[in-house]
């Protein structure tokens, strides 16, 4: 099955959705290529940021999954790199 490339941007305004989240990312965790958090102190926030390589359908269930969680929102950025 083909792959592609993808950088899942996570914005977290309600820190109640964080355990939530982290096991989300944890069911998917054998396509997540790497991750980084910044916490936004200032704003009371959270940045994330996944890459992932996996199947299109793949990346579409988890950024909907992670989008549909109290005060969470995500935007996937797709390449044109296919495997």
């Amino acid at each position: 099955m083909d792959t592609r490339v993808a950088v899942i941007g996570i914005i977290v305004e309600n820190a109640d959705s964080i355990d939530q989240l982290n096991d989300i990312l944890h069911v998917y965790r054998s396509h997540i290529i790497g991750r980084m958090g910044i916490p936004y102190r200032a704003k009371d926030i959270s940045v994330i940021s996944i890459a992932i390589d996996a199947p299109q359908d793949i990346i579409s269930a988890l950024a909907g999954k992670v989008g549909n969680l109290p005060g969470v929102s995500a935007k996937t950025a797709y390449s044109s790199f296919t495997s």
